[in-house]
């Protein structure tokens, strides 16, 4: 029905997360009204993006340079590395600006189900990064999910004689009713209280 340059334009934009096949049909409609320059410079920002962008050769996030900015800063304190599953955790770190530390991407998280151990993960760099620094902290920020409590707790076993290591709190958001919350949530918050 549509033609082959606007199925196959569909067909990839579906790919992508959050993204199902109504609303890759949406986008690739607007982008088929759209002025051309502007198709232009979607496209040129996405073979820009490709090809710049490479790890950063200390924490692994995304970076155009030999280092991502976080580590480049030197106003970041190198003394507490916080580890994330994917560089997408970074943001919302770094959305509340009350993290002043710097981070350490695993790559994901342990999941023995879908093939992934400790050796397809960036862990041995994060230990080493511990035992050659001045690191005196380690945050886990890994997803509250099985895997990422996995991951968790490994990483508490592997890093707690060498540095202190703490994960952050869970519990229930800001504006959640105690009456629909699950029972692992509450769990956690109580675990996780403190003086007020």
């Amino acid at each position: 029905m549509l033609p082959a340059s606007v199925e196959r334009l569909v067909a990839e934009l579906a790919r992508l997360p959050g993204i199902g096949p109504r609303s890759a049909q949406r986008l690739a409609f607007h982008l088929m009204k759209a002025a051309p320059e502007r198709s232009h410079a979607l496209a040129a920002a996405l073979v820009e993006m490709r090809d710049t962008l490479r790890p950063c050769s200390l924490c692994f996030n995304f970076s155009e340079a030999e280092l991502c900015t976080i580590c480049a800063d030197p106003r970041r304190d190198s003394s507490v590395i916080c580890a994330v599953e994917e560089p997408a955790g970074i943001l919302p770190i770094e959305a509340t600006h009350e993290f002043r530390g710097r981070y350490h991407v695993l790559g994901g998280a342990l999941s023995p189900i879908d093939g992934v151990d400790v050796d397809d993960l960036r862990i041995a760099e994060l230990v080493r990064r511990v035992d050659v620094g001045e690191v005196t902290e380690v945050v886990v920020a890994t997803n509250p999910t099985m895997s990422g409590e996995a991951t968790a707790l490994y990483l508490a076993d592997l890093l707690r004689e060498r540095v202190r290591v703490t994960r952050l709190a869970s519990g229930l958001p800001v504006g959640a009713d105690l009456e629909h919350a699950d029972e692992l949530t509450v769990g956690r918050a109580l675990m996780g209280r403190r003086e007020i």
